[in-house]
């Protein structure tokens, strides 16, 4: 057999080398997730990439030019921009041994792309953000600016959907995922809160988009809210653990190792959906951030007396995973001066739990529970100035019945008798009901 000359030799390399090279690095994916004042493009890859962004315009558009990248055997743009209101369309064409993407775009946008390293549930990544008006800027409204803080006004509680966007949350059984369950009750939650006098909701995310930790608290803070409500429906390695859990900041350590564990995995979340490397604020930003920290003390305890009230309520729809308010470092409950509670709705990754989690007719449940938490802790703790706190005589509170509840028992609670109880709500006997609000006279 004749051998092969070593010209044929270096041929074969240099093919398998080049092989090898387009082989490397692969685009995998798109995405994309429309915010209220910026949409982000997310590009799937094998691994880090080099590119090049730039604009044109008439028509105005968004161009990545991706270095040494072919696209994978799998790689499917179509449907990806519907539903977007910033990106028309989305078209390819290889250059060589690059690869182009064009975003053609509704209206003028700035991009800022940034790479990501790998974090569970991704590989690598590189993300654009495209910040400009949206095409159809009624569709997904920014909050409304916040009330002057005149008297007979509102409460506002500020709902922050757990997760969004490139961050999924948990993923549950049948393919649930964390970030749609607690988008859906935010919502619910917010609307009966708008129909109840005396209250005004802000959602936090209103749609399936990432929203940085440290951002979510400067909304709330924003928004002037009274009271900060995390919603979450997380996992736990076991899957037979359930049940709903409120939890609170702690200053020091978890008041437990579940406390610990979640709050680490929580605190992941800006990794996974996509902060990298762009600043949220300049620097005297984060040393305000800093400082305020420093004051969060006193307003420790009022986030525990808020978690209790929704804890009560939580445990009249079904079991508890804990029958207290658990503490840990939670950075989306960092407001120094806003009561703050996270609270688990139960656990996605119990194939029983993920089922419920993900009917109408449970999460309504969970509302309603997390309605009359709200509620029994702003009545009885009603901001100076607000409706709640002059629709009522000096010292008076108004209070949901939870499961369990007794008149002799809420009388005893509140320091009154129950005769005066069934005096000032016009009770004929000691008969209540779950769900029903009554007024307790101070004294």
């Amino acid at each position: 057999m004749k051998s092969p000359s070593i010209a044929s030799l270096i041929a074969c390399a240099a093919l398998v080398v080049a092989a090898g090279t387009v082989d490397a690095r692969r685009l995998e994916g798109v995405r994309m997730h429309d915010a209220p004042n910026y949409t982000r493009v997310v590009f799937d890859t094998s691994e880090a990439v080099s590119y090049e962004l730039f604009t044109l315009t008439e028509p105005d558009r968004v161009v990545v030019d991706f270095k040494n990248v072919t696209p994978h055997a799998s790689f499917d743009t179509s449907g990806s921009t519907r539903g977007q209101t910033r990106v028309k369309a989305l078209r390819t064409s290889a250059r060589g041994s690059d690869y182009r993407v064009v975003l053609d775009l509704a209206a003028p946008a700035q991009p800022k792309g940034f790479t990501l390293e790998p974090v569970a549930p991704h590989g690598h990544r590189l993300v654009i953000d495209l910040h400009g008006a949206s095409s159809n800027s009624t569709a997904r409204p920014a909050p409304p600016p916040p009330p002057a803080r005149e008297t007979n006004r509102d409460v506002v509680i500020a709902i922050d959907a757990g997760h969004g966007g490139e961050d999924p949350g948990a993923i549950g059984p049948g393919r649930v995922y964390e970030k749609h369950v607690t988008l859906s009750i935010a919502k619910k939650l917010a609307a009966k809160l708008n129909q109840t006098p005396g209250y005004r909701a802000v959602l936090v995310r209103s749609g399936d988009y990432y929203i940085p930790l440290r951002q979510r608290v400067r909304i709330a803070r924003d928004q002037r809210a009274d009271l900060f409500v995390s919603v979450h429906a997380d996992a736990f390695p076991k899957p037979h653990i359930t049940g709903g859990s409120v939890y609170t900041l702690s200053e020091r350590g978890a008041s437990s190792e579940n406390a610990r564990w979640l709050a680490e995995k929580e605190n992941r979340s800006d990794l996974i959906g996509g902060v990298g490397d762009v600043p949220l604020g300049d620097k005297d930003d984060m040393l305000a951030h800093v400082l305020l920290d420093l004051s969060m003390s006193a307003n420790r305890s009022a986030s525990i007396e808020a978690g209790q009230y929704v804890l009560a309520q939580l445990g009249s729809i079904g079991k508890l995973h804990k029958a207290r308010v658990e503490q840990a470092g939670f950075a989306v409950l960092k407001s120094p001066d806003i009561p703050s509670i996270l609270v688990e709705t139960g656990f996605i990754s119990n194939p029983e739990e993920a089922r419920r989690l993900n009917t109408e007719s449970h999460q309504n449940r969970i509302v309603d529970a997390l309605l009359r938490g709200i509620r029994n802790y702003m009545e009885t703790n009603a901001p100076p100035g607000t409706l709640l706190a002059g629709g009522r005589g000096a010292g008076d509170v108004r209070y949901t019945i939870a499961r369990g509840d007794t008149l002799s028992g809420i009388a005893s609670r509140h320091g009154t008798s129950a005769s005066r109880i069934r005096a000032a709500n016009g009770l004929r006997g000691d008969v209540i009901r779950v769900g029903q609000t009554i007024v307790i006279p101070a004294g």
